[in-house]
């Protein structure tokens, strides 16, 4: 094991580095907190590796990386890798000096004048201010998850968190605030940190606080306070980092009077970046009448005007429905059908942003089918959630009225859960309204609406009188709160490390859990006993046998005898199963038939009783006193000291393990032998594999058909019997003869239960099968219900009306598609292709995409009681924190997790959530969906498209002022051949983006489709195109005029396809400014965006990679002078630009780009040159552009040579000092043992960095001393 030496001291911020690496490394090493041996190193931290006790890693960079590089947390890739890197060297050489300057002096560990420690202060928040705009849209520094790059970063900024950044330094870096609040609330960092406390106000820290020294001696930085003498080596490098340090400060204190010199002479401060503001539409617009367009539109975009008013009219004018634009729905349609069903939501409340992600890609998927001209159909739907709502309006009555469901009696308690159904159960649709879904609300559905129930109904009937739903008495999963068996997807599992109390409905005191009891069972007719464990001691009160292995050599000489119980007069055999691990405990195993599934499969072997001694509220039942009437958990103590008292107690220890937990009442689950209703899947799942490995049925990503035929092969018998009021009734009978011939039956026997349509058909169906009259039977329908997942297994096909015809079936069945998250795969998934092709005798549709489930940007699963499940609407129209918090009140949350949901929402959203409007929402989800298992969503993030929308916004304004009132766009979008080779190169980059939206469509690839419109947007339509086209429109002359009309023709395709490419995805703002273009046909052309073709390749087929090529190579021309501008401080002043090339051709091609150049580079003007040309003037600052281009900036009488020498000067001195500490280190005689290899390239990738720089800085040096 390796061993990592560290100081104890709570704020040495490198030791804490180190440690928070190795939580993330799988094998963590040993921690020492002493001084490591001398012949290892003299400084902490430093990492003895394991077997080579002379190799060592020193200082807290390298032992980082070593450990972080265990955990894969250095970055996926070279590119990853090297940015980490770079993150490494800036908390180490450029927030690690100035968080200590600024923090030492408060910690009493070295003193500093005010001034001095306020220009260091000064220069913290601009150093951490430049950190803040990096994060801006970036959840950590590198990548999607946590890298070595925020340890170091946060550690590095942990001090000034602490001890010196006020609440208002935390509000402006707000960015900067969040990751680190983020960074320290991963379990890896609060292992190590515990609970921060953030500083309230800067000030000297108390020594009896965490500045004091540590008890192993060392300051913050680790370095000791007393001990050992100080070497001489140690000695000269605390001088050397002394020195190093006023150095600093004094090179603060000179920059800060620069700063102070120049602010006085400025004529005025730069202008604030302006927040955007709220804009409503307040023109009124009846609900469902067309919004006004003809007004101007707003300076800037806002969500709240732009999302005004266009739903009811999209909704009134029926684009939703699949009879828009058609005769009726059964006329061919050469283009095909789309029908998507919704994953029906719980009509218990909320969506949250899992549910708005489905909806975002189900909707995008179901506009892109429209916008093709398909016959398409998304059905609208909502489920009754048996369990969730009977839970909801059973608190609800007992806080309203207290009183319980019994109380009322099931009549009346089940008109209540109607009664709050049309009360609350709107709430669902108006949020997917609010979301864009494109939805046809006059096929709306409810599971539980009698055209569903009678196909319930009529499904259960059909497979009852097959034989494949039958009864049988088997272990459940129970929930004694709920008094009901419940799904395995109600069962949350519970991993506890060891002995954990936990809190469980109807006790006052936690319950232990985590802990694994060993006792005796003393064997009939001897003194010999046989000890067994169990972590559910309260079991033992039900034990029918001890089970051993058959190839057990400890246990042979007990083949044919008896345990007896301690309790009872029950005998216990020695039975030898292959189940038993031979390995474990004591290789003897108490074996409890009737509350263990693995024990029920071993008492059926072997015949054993099945004692059940729990009742449906958990209290024991079968045994004998004084256990008799006991709760469970209170039986747990009172068996353990009866066991004790008799001496058959051995001990008790810790045991990791899963406790199951009934995500609904937060009760313990139980298993318990119940008769319940079962559906034979054995055949139905059979059928389910194959129609996938014959490809008939497509899942997709097929990472997901590996679980899918594991399930499948593998599957049980469903349990679909659920002991509730709410839900649809199970349509079973248990029969009664009146007949004294005939024997009275038992529930378990499946030949006493008859199910029919209506009682009258039960009867007939009674009769017949005991061969008496209808008047000698006497029925009793079974009180349970249904598990809600039967309705929905057959939600495809009940929406449309099944078992009888209709014309919907007929054309929406199958369905093309279902669209879900893989979390349900199994649990709704494969029961609608089991129960369709049962009762169908089709599949229900012909592709799967699953998704990725969303989870929070610390990537936990959403809950209420972590307050982090976010209402979509919260984040379309903004939130306060307060807000958040009010919502909690009206959850059902018990006090303990209102104040935990409150603490989460505080730490994740300290200034609440902004608005960021639908399209951002929708864009930000798409944009995220990646085909893996998972997706962090950080909230925070999906502002930054919201300011996409603005750009968008701003671009069609600006777009539309250019094409002027009077513009009318051509008839089609074609080439006219006038097109110069701006015009040509964005149409080709607009085909582009085409083709890789609709392959992007074709392939459920959103991250593609939304990269492709984004940076069509973006980078090319705005930050190339538009201003490459001003200096056209500036030009008077006819030839001119003439261009200026093409390229009008060019903006209005660009705009009028972008636009559609983008409406699926972002339908409210596409919308609004497609409303405000003008037409190709105005006669015949769609009233609506969203109704409108989606551009096809085969109609935009102009793009070209050669023009693709050449405008990469302009623009790497235009970076360059870009670049050399920002070096030289040209902000306004234009200078002439020659661009020296090696070969004529490429010369004369950049030649044709020349105009395009001057603009998009601000340059005076652009003169190309051959490599042999010596026309190049004096005073040019030169770059190199490509291999075959140079680029020589004209700025003699531009600055102040005599300034720019100055400050070049001090730059390269700067370097050679980088360059010889680097060289220092990399040249000493165990650097290629001791150091990573890793770690050795990242620096000679560093050496060659800075020698380059120090080339550049050389010759322009001498570029300026030619100027003089």
């Amino acid at each position: 094991m390796d061993t990592l030496y560290v100081s104890s001291h709570p704020d040495d911020f490198r030791s804490l580095l180190v440690l928070i690496a190795a939580q993330y490394s799988p094998s963590s090493p040993r921690i020492v907190t002493e001084e490591p041996p001398a012949e290892v190193a003299r400084a902490r931290p430093t990492l003895r590796v394991a077997g080579d006790q002379s190799a060592a890693l020193l200082g807290a960079g390298a032992v980082s990386w070593y450990l972080a590089a265990q955990g894969n947390r250095t970055g996926r890739g070279a590119k990853q890798e090297s940015q980490v890197w770079q993150w490494l060297s800036f908390a180490e050489n450029e927030l690690t000096p100035v968080s200590c300057a600024v923090v030492f002096s408060l910690l009493g560990v070295k003193g500093m004048d005010k001034k001095m420690q306020q220009s260091s202060r000064t220069e913290l928040l601009r150093i951490l201010k430049v950190l803040d705009q990096v994060l801006e849209s970036r959840t950590y520094l590198v990548g999607e998850n946590v890298t070595l790059a925020d340890m170091a970063v946060a550690m590095a900024a942990l001090l000034p968190f602490k001890y010196a950044l006020e609440p208002m330094d935390r509000k402006t870096l707000v960015n900067v605030s969040r990751w680190f609040d983020t960074c320290v609330h991963q379990p890896q960092f609060l292992k190590v940190l515990g609970k921060i406390s953030l500083c309230e106000k800067m000030g000297p820290v108390p020594p009896t606080s965490a500045s004091a020294a540590s008890a192993d001696g060392t300051t913050p930085s680790g370095a000791p306070v007393s001990g050992p003498p100080k070497t001489e080596a140690q000695l000269k490098k605390e001088a050397k980092k002394k020195e190093k340090l006023e150095k600093f400060q004094q090179k603060k204190e000179m920059e800060e009077k620069k700063k102070q010199m120049q602010s006085q002479t400025e004529k005025k401060a730069k202008p604030e970046r302006k927040e955007l503001g709220v804009i409503t539409y307040n023109v009124p617009t009846p609900a469902g009448e067309k919004k006004d367009v003809l007004s101007p539109l707003p300076d800037s975009y806002s969500p709240q005007y732009v999302e005004a008013a266009w739903y009811p009219w999209w909704e009134k004018q029926g684009f939703f429905k699949p009879e828009y634009r058609r005769k009726n729905i059964s006329e061919p349609n050469p283009r095909g059908v789309f029908m998507m069903c919704i994953p029906p939501p719980n009509v218990t409340g909320s969506l949250h942003l899992g549910h708005a992600l489905t909806n975002s890609i189900q909707d995008c998927l179901t506009r892109w089918h429209r916008m093709r001209g398909e016959t398409t159909l998304w059905n609208p739907g909502c489920d009754h959630a048996g369990i969730a709502t009977q839970v909801v309006v059973e608190k609800k009555l007992m806080r309203e009225q207290g009183v319980s469901r019994h109380d009322l009696g099931r009549e009346r308690f089940v008109q209540e859960v109607w009664k709050w159904k049309n009360e609350k159960g709107d709430r669902i649709y108006h949020q997917l309204k609010k979301l864009g879904s494109s939805l046809d609300w006059d096929r709306v559905c409810f599971t539980m609406d009698p055209k569903l129930s009678f196909a319930v109904q009529e499904a259960f009937v059909r497979l009852h009188e097959e034989g494949v739903i039958y009864r049988s008495k088997r272990l459940v999963n129970w929930s004694c709160t709920l008094n009901s068996a419940i799904s395995d997807i109600e069962v949350d599992k519970g991993e506890l490390a060891g002995r954990t109390l936990l809190p469980v409905p109807g006790y006052k005191e936690k319950v232990e859990f985590g802990v694994l009891v060993s006792f005796s069972y003393r064997l009939e007719g001897s003194d010999e006993e046989v000890v067994v464990a169990t972590t559910r001691i309260e079991t033992m009160l039900g034990d029918t046998a001890v089970a051993v292995h058959p190839s057990d050599p400890r246990y042979q000489h007990l083949r044919g005898k008896v345990a007896f119980h301690p309790f009872c007069d029950r005998r216990l055999p020695i039975v030898f199963d292959d189940f038993v691990d031979m390995n474990f405990g004591t290789g003897a195993v108490k074996i409890t038939p009737a509350h263990d599934h693995n024990d029920y499969e071993v008492g059926e072997r072997h015949s054993l009783p099945f004692i059940n001694i729990l009742d449906e509220n958990g209290f024991l039942i079968n045994v004998p006193p004084p256990f008799l009437g006991m709760k469970r958990f209170e039986a747990r103590k009172a068996v353990l000291q009866a066991l004790k008292d008799r001496g058959q107690f051995k001990e008790i220890k810790d045991n990791p393990m899963v406790v199951p937990v009934c995500s609904r009442s937060k009760d313990i689950v139980e298993p318990l032998l119940k008769p319940q209703w079962y559906v034979d899947c054995t055949e139905m799942g059979k059928q389910a594999a194959d129609a996938v490995r014959s490809g008939e049925l497509r899942i997709l990503p097929d990472h997901h058909l590996k679980t899918w035929f594991n399930w499948m092969d593998n599957i049980r018998d469903w349990c679909i019997s659920r002991q509730l009021w709410w839900g649809h009734r199970i349509p079973a009978y248990f029969i009664t003869v009146n007949d004294s011939s005939v024997k009275p039956g038992e529930d378990v026997d499946g030949h006493y239960w008859v199910s029919g349509r209506s009682e009258e058909e039960a009867k007939e169906k009674a009769a017949k099968r005991f061969n008496v009259t209808m008047d000698k039977i006497s029925l009793r329908q079974d009180e349970d219900v249904l598990d809600t997942w039967f309705s929905s297994g057959i939600f495809p096909f009940s929406i449309f009306g099944w078992p009888n015809e209709s014309e919907d079936l007929s054309v929406f069945y199958p369905g093309t598609l279902l669209e879900t998250g893989h979390d349900i795969l199994f649990f709704w998934v494969a029961r609608m292709v089991m129960m369709a092709l049962k009762l169908t005798g089709k599949l229900p549709f012909k592709e799967v995409y699953l998704h990725a489930v969303v989870r929070d940007a610390h990537g936990r699963k959403m809950s209420k009681s972590l307050g982090n499940v976010i209402d979509p609407l919260d984040v379309i129209t903004g939130i306060s924190l307060e807000g958040l918090h009010a919502q909690l009140k009206d959850s059902n949350l018990d006090p303990v997790e209102t104040e935990k949901a409150k603490q989460g929402q505080k730490s994740d959203y300290p200034g609440g959530i902004p608005e960021c409007g639908t399209d951002a929402l929708r864009f930000a989800l798409c944009a995220y969906t990646s085909q893996g298992r998972d997706i962090n969503l950080d909230v925070n993030r999906i502002l930054g498209y919201r300011h996409f929308c603005n750009k968008l916004w701003n671009a069609v304004k600006f777009a539309m002022k250019t094409l002027g009132e009077g513009f009318v766009p051509s008839e089609e979008a074609q080439l006219c051949s006038d097109e110069n080779v701006m015009e040509r190169w964005i149409l080709s980059r607009l085909c582009a983006a085409v083709s890789l939206c609709g392959n992007g469509f074709q392939e459920y690839d959103f991250p593609a489709i939304t990269t492709a419109t984004y940076n069509f947007w973006l980078y090319e339509l705005c930050d190339i195109y538009l201003e490459s086209i001003k200096p056209v429109f500036s030009r008077t002359d006819p030839e001119g005029q003439t261009q200026a009309d093409v390229c009008r023709q060019t903006l209005y395709t660009c705009l009028e396809v972008g636009l559609r490419l983008l409406s699926p995805i972002m339908p409210f703002v596409t919308e609004e400014l497609f409303q405000r273009l003008p037409r190709r046909r105005p006669q015949d052309c769609p009233p609506s965006i969203s109704v409108t073709s989606y551009p096809e390749s085969s109609e935009f087929c102009w793009h070209s990679e050669e023009l693709d090529r050449q405008m990469e190579l302009v623009m790497t021309v235009v970076r360059t002078i870009r670049s050399l501008r920002a070096d030289y401080n040209l902000t306004k002043t234009r200078a002439d630009c020659y661009l020296q090339f090696i070969d004529a051709a490429t010369a004369s091609l950049v030649e044709k780009y020349s105009l395009q150049i001057q603009t998009l580079s601000y340059s005076q003007a652009i003169h190309p040159i051959t490599a042999d040309d010596s026309s190049i003037p004096e005073g040019c600052a030169v770059a190199i552009a490509s291999d075959k281009c140079t680029v020589h900036l004209l700025l003699k009488g531009l600055i102040d040579v005599e300034k720019e020498l100055a400050k070049l000067h001090a730059k390269r001195a700067e370097l050679e000092k980088q360059l010889e500490k680097l060289q220092e280190r990399t040249e000493k005689s165990d650097y290629l043992e001791k150091v990573p290899a890793k770690v050795q390239e990242q620096d000679a990738e560093k050496l060659k960095q800075i020698q380059t720089e120090l080339q550049k800085v050389k010759e322009a040096t001498e570029n300026f001393r030619r100027m003089l």
